[in-house]
């Protein structure tokens, strides 16, 4: 376990390193998916995957707590969103449910990851 002194940069946090396990599969899973999905589903996907380590990325680069957590904000929201469309690519039958079962895990792990780190951030600003 790393603790506060171990990071050194952004690739050293648990929920960037979810988020790039998320991501990377998000985009195996959108490959097998109809080209008519190539600029809606799809690359819906692709940006919501991608928007959740970048914001993770910028806020740690911010080095204000406050700042920082609004950055892993809207991260948690992309994540949300990658929910919401995994469900849709299960409704449009693009992944059956064993695939959206995984990602629906791999999802909630990595939200409780990153709420744990705004949890953290958060108590940080308030006892400056």
């Amino acid at each position: 376990m790393l603790t506060v002194s171990d990071i050194k940069t952004f690739e050293d946090l648990e929920c960037w390193k979810s988020g790039t396990k998320l991501r990377k599969v998000i985009s195996k899973v959108i490959k097998v998916f109809p080209d008519y999905e190539k600029y809606e589903l799809t690359s819906q996907m692709r940006r919501a995957s991608r928007s959740v380590t970048h914001n993770i990325a910028e806020g740690y680069g911010r080095f204000h707590f406050k700042e920082n957590a609004q950055f892993c904000r809207t991260s948690r929201g992309s994540v949300y969103e990658l929910l919401d469309q995994i469900l849709v690519a299960l409704d449009e039958e693009y992944i059956d449910k064993e695939k959206y079962n995984e990602l629906r895990v791999m999802i909630f792990d990595c939200l409780k990851i990153l709420n744990g780190y705004i949890n953290y951030l958060v108590k940080a600003d308030n006892s400056k």
